[in-house]
């Protein structure tokens, strides 16, 4: 019997095809994430608003598919709020707030009130079927963060504001692997039996380094880190977030900037990667985690590091990391006089003063589009996300110099490609310049993709 024609057979709706389609791609972020510590931090601002039940309903989605949460969250609207109400005018010196105990007070009113309105949310339960009882979700907090003061500074004594000393960390891994969610409100405890008042952005990559969490998700009120023509900057290695902390002119909004900085210092003290999502965005932290592309900053420190635009003293190093490739037929052979002529245009991952991996861009600026070339991992590195680092980074230039596509020429990498976003093309397809050097007996396949939302990153 010969097997049902493709035009016989029956299809969803275009909106069930394209669920079917979402759900397909996400699920190896689903798997992936299984067991994993995630630890999501957002201010009292986000908090307050409307959307939070939404918020707490996507981290229940998050913990019912085995994801590992700890909540870290601020108070400053609602502590304002008691502030006001008391006739207090709160005191801050260098952007730091002095605590005194009046203040404490309101402090600790605010966060049990959070507190009691979070566990009220979360005992919900996880999403259920109708006519079924809810899973109700546990919480636990308490005492895990140890903090001192932060004493006299310029001649300012800051009574109850205070910083972090350390974090129970086993505590709260135990509790994590019972299957709570640790909430961490801003405050910490001392020996001595006193209370601290601490900044949530201080307080969040601490937390993360401590618990070695696989990632920390800070809720900002911005899509993210911008960069040239306010486009959005979908992923930084570690390096290229302190460049933008450091640069003379301020070019972030004061919360965004407080953020990024948290997700710096996390990624500094072993945090493999850390986000910037838009609380305000319905669904973000879901788009973020399970879309290819996600929809806010990344900061990463692994397969990022080493990462750089190439110079003439890289030519032997990648000469010798190209040359069994083109021995091997998979990439185009290039003289040393012309691999000096294109350097600027390649990008170098090196590691040990080794050049590990390498890849170049050939804008076509007329037809804005743009050819990556001569993508090569060394073999010892194979697997570990390099390639696909260095794919992003050079889609990520292109698109800062307002390309609008890029394209391939490859003859054994198409699968590769192609799970990465690329899409098989004609010749006809090339500009012009290009398709006047296309090596018809070589025979390379085609592949292209476009440029903006279409952005595949880590998870």
């Amino acid at each position: 019997m010969s097997p049902p024609s493709a035009r016989g057979r029956p299809e969803a709706h275009p909106e069930l095809q394209a669920f079917v389609a979402r759900f397909r791609d996400a699920t190896p972020y689903i798997q992936a994430f299984r067991g994993r510590t995630f630890v999501v931090a957002c201010d009292g601002q986000a908090v307050a608003d409307p959307a939070f039940p939404a918020l707490i309903r996507d981290l229940a989605l998050l913990h019912s598919l085995g994801v590992r949460l700890v909540l870290v969250h601020g108070v400053e609207p609602q502590m304002e709020e008691r502030l006001r109400r008391e006739g207090i005018r709160p005191r801050e010196v260098d952007g730091r707030r002095v605590t005194d105990a009046r203040t404490l007070a309101c402090l600790k009113e605010a966060a049990g009130t959070v507190r009691v309105e979070i566990e009220a949310l979360l005992s919900m339960g996880h999403a259920r079927l109708p006519g079924t009882r809810p899973a109700p979700i546990r919480v636990a907090s308490g005492n895990f963060v140890v903090a001192r003061p932060l004493g006299v500074r310029g001649g300012v004594d800051f009574q109850h504001t205070g910083e972090v000393r350390r974090i129970d960390a086993e505590a709260i891994r135990r509790l994590l692997d019972e299957g709570a969610v640790v909430l961490l409100p801003p405050l910490g405890y001392s020996p001595t039996g006193e209370v601290f008042h601490l900044e949530a952005t201080e307080l969040a990559p601490t937390v993360a380094a401590s618990l070695q969490a696989d990632k920390l998700l800070c809720l900002v009120a911005a899509r993210g880190v911008p960069g040239s023509g306010r486009r959005l900057l979908r992923q930084l290695s570690l390096g290229e977030a302190e460049a933008r902390l450091q640069t003379p002119r301020p070019t972030l909004a004061t919360e965004l900037r407080a953020w990024l900085e948290a997700a710096v210092a996390a990624c500094r003290q072993g945090v493999r990667r850390a986000h910037l999502v838009d609380r305000r965005l319905d669904g973000a932290l879901l788009l973020e985690l399970f879309t290819r592309d996600g929809v806010g900053t990344m900061v990463c420190t692994d397969v990022y590091e080493g990462t750089r635009r190439a110079t003439v003293e890289d030519v032997p190093g990648i000469l010798e990391l190209i040359a069994p490739l083109e021995a091997a037929g998979v990439l185009v052979p290039r003289s040393r006089e012309r691999l000096e002529l294109e350097i600027g245009r390649f990008t170098v991952v090196s590691r040990d003063g080794r050049i590990i991996a390498c890849a170049a861009l050939h804008p076509f600026p007329r037809q804005r589009a743009g050819e990556i070339a001569c993508l090569a991992v060394h073999p010892q590195y194979q697997g570990a996300g390099y390639g696909s680092a260095l794919l992003a980074r050079l889609e990520e230039e292109a698109q800062e110099l307002g390309l609008e596509q890029v394209f391939v020429l490859t003859t054994r990498g198409a699968h590769w490609f192609q799970e990465r976003g690329y899409h098989p093309t004609g010749v006809e397809a090339l500009p012009v310049a290009r398709r006047r050097l296309y090596n018809w007996r070589r025979g390379s396949k085609v592949y292209v993709k476009l440029l903006g939302a279409e952005k595949k990153r880590p998870g």
